[in-house]
C-alpha cells in the first residue's frame, strides 16, 4: 500500500510502498481519511520531540481521522501510530468514535484545538465567566485557543503575539479580544502585560523562553490579590525550551504550573472529550482551515508554507 516513509532525521518523508497491516490481538484496520502535517508531527519526525523515538525507516503521522470497517468515522491520536499511509492497525481500545463531519477540517483542527480544548475542560479548574490569557495567540494553535475560550464561556479574554497584523484583526469584530504586542522592547511589553493581564484566571502558553519570563515577572508582580489561583499551563515552546523561574514567584503567588500534551493527559479523558471537540469543529464554532495534499506530494506538502489559521493535510 502507498505510505509516506522518514529515511533520515532531518529529510521529508518520501512516497513509498509498504507492506499492508497485519492486525494483532485486539486491533483493527482503519481506512485512513485525513492526516494533519502539524508542528509536532514534524518535530517527532525529525527526532526534536520528546515523544520522538524508534527506528528509521518509519512512517510519520501522530493522529488521522479514519474509516472502521462498519463505515463509521473515528479519530486516532498517538505519538507512535505512524498514519500516513492508505491503511493503520491500531488498538481497538484507542480508536476514538467522531460525529460524522468533513475529515479534512478534523484532521486539520483536531491537534491544534485539543491543546486548549483539553486545558478548559479539566486540565484546570476552569469555569464561564473567567479570564483566559493566550500567549503565541498569533499562531494557528494560540488563535484557536482564543476561540475555544470564547466557545467554552470566558468572560474576558487576552490574546499576546508578535504579528501585529494578526493582532490588529482579533481586536475588531465580533468576538473582538483584548491585545499585547509582543515586542523587543520589554519594558513597554511588560507594562502592557501588566495592564491587560495582572489579574487573569489562565494563562495557555504557546510560547515559553524569554517571552514568557517576561510575562510571568510582569504579571505576577502586578496582581491585586497574590492569593487569587494563577492557573499557567505551558503548551508549545517557540520561544525557547526553558526559562528561568526565580524560587519566590512560586512562593510569593498562588500560581500553578503544568504542562499539557502527549503523556500528561489520560486516554479516558480524551476519549470523553475529543467527540465534543469535534461536534464544535464540525458544527462551525472552532475550526482550522484544511489546505489538502495527495499522499503522493508528501514531499513538496512537508515543506509548504501555510499562511495563519491554515494547516496542511494528506489525503491517502
Amino acid at each position: 500500500m502507498d505510505a509516506a516513509l522518514v529515511e533520515a532525521r532531518g529529510e521529508s518523508p518520501r512516497f513509498r510502498q509498504v507492506p499492508r497491516p497485519q492486525p494483532q490481538p485486539g486491533q483493527e484496520v482503519l481506512e485512513v481519511l485525513a492526516v494533519g502535517v502539524h508542528l509536532v508531527t514534524r518535530a517527532i519526525a525529525a527526532g526534536r520531540h520528546y515523544a520522538a523515538g524508534g527506528r528509521l525507516p518509519r512512517v510519520p503521522g501522530v493522529d488521522a481521522v479514519v474509516r472502521r470497517a462498519d463505515g463509521t468515522l473515528a479519530y486516532v491520536a498517538t505519538p507512535d501510530s505512524g498514519t500516513l499511509a492508505q491503511r493503520i492497525a491500531v488498538e481497538t481500545a484507542a480508536v476514538i468514535p467522531m460525529p460524522e463531519a468533513d475529515p479534512a477540517t478534523l484532521a486539520a483542527s483536531m491537534i491544534p484545538a485539543m491543546s486548549s480544548w483539553m486545558v478548559l475542560r479539566g486540565g484546570v479548574p476552569f469555569s464561564a465567566g473567567q479570564s483566559v490569557l493566550v500567549i503565541g495567540a498569533t499562531g494557528t494553535s494560540g488563535a484557536i485557543a482564543l476561540e475555544t475560550a470564547r466557545h467554552l464561556g470566558a468572560g474576558r479574554i487576552i490574546a499576546a503575539g508578535r504579528n501585529r497584523d494578526r493582532l490588529a484583526a482579533l481586536s475588531r469584530g465580533v468576538g473582538a479580544v483584548q491585545t499585547v504586542a509582543l515586542t523587543d522592547d520589554r519594558e513597554a511589553t511588560a507594562a502592557a502585560l501588566a495592564e491587560a493581564a495582572a489579574d487573569v484566571d489562565v494563562v495557555l502558553d504557546y510560547v515559553w523562553g524569554a517571552p514568557t519570563e517576561l510575562a510571568l515577572e510582569a504579571i505576577l508582580r502586578n496582581r491585586a490579590d497574590a492569593t487569587q489561583p494563577l492557573h499557567w499551563v505551558q503548551i508549545g515552546s517557540l520561544g525557547g525550551e526553558s526559562i528561568t523561574l526565580p524560587a519566590a514567584a512560586l512562593r510569593s503567588n498562588a500560581i500553578r504550573l503544568s504542562g499539557s500534551g502527549f503523556g500528561s493527559i489520560r486516554f479516558a479523558s480524551l476519549a470523553q472529550e475529543l467527540p465534543r471537540l469535534a461536534t464544535a469543529i464540525a458544527g462551525g464554532e472552532l475550526s482550522v482551515r484544511p489546505r489538502p495534499f495527495a499522499l503522493a506530494d508528501v514531499e513538496s506538502a512537508w515543506s509548504a508554507d501555510v499562511v495563519p489559521g491554515e494547516r496542511i493535510v494528506i489525503i491517502p
